[in-house]
């Protein structure tokens, strides 16, 4: 069998991971076995006000990443486009949930070709028990002191406690 590959393959997974799901993991886990090296890279979108800082966020991702010795986690507040430039890589791994993300999936896709037509987007479905999981779902459990072990890491859990305390009255 020929060994089409040369060199080695990077491939940046991007994503606002306020805060990191088991869905994402499930992405990142699947991912890290497809490519040599793949880079999480946390967003600091600005027309979000998200619940953790950025470096919250891939403080998180980086405790429960930590058993992956091939993924690295990065911040961004850029384009993703300017992003993957200044780190030399051209492969951006997506993940889909449903037929609305591949409807804007394929948008942010297309949009990043139009710019970069050496930049490919890889789209991995998502496993069946995380398809219906997304972190705004899991904010809005966790604010109201709802059971969230099956939706995040430990880490995650024991940082959704702190930001939402319950309250004695």
């Amino acid at each position: 069998m020929n060994n089409l590959k040369h060199g080695i393959t990077v491939a940046v997974y991007p994503g606002s991971f306020d805060p990191v799901t088991n869905g994402h993991l499930d992405i990142i886990h699947r991912a890290a076995k497809v490519f040599d090296k793949l880079i999480v890279a946390v967003l600091n979108n600005t027309s979000k006000n998200p619940l953790f800082s950025l470096e919250e966020r891939m403080e998180l991702i980086k405790k429960v990443t930590r058993d992956l010795p091939n993924v690295e986690v990065d911040g961004f507040r850029d384009l993703l486009i300017n992003y993957l430039k200044s780190k030399n890589v051209r492969l951006v791994v997506r993940g889909l949930r449903a037929v609305s993300d591949f409807e804007y999936e394929l948008q942010m896709a297309s949009t990043n070709q139009k710019l970069d037509e050496n930049v490919e987007t890889f789209f991995m479905t998502s496993t069946p028990k995380y398809s219906y999981l997304s972190s705004s779902i899991v904010k809005e459990i966790a604010r109201f002191h709802g059971p969230v072990t099956d939706l995040v890491s430990p880490e995650v859990e024991e940082a959704l406690r702190l930001k939402f305390p319950k309250t004695i009255t």
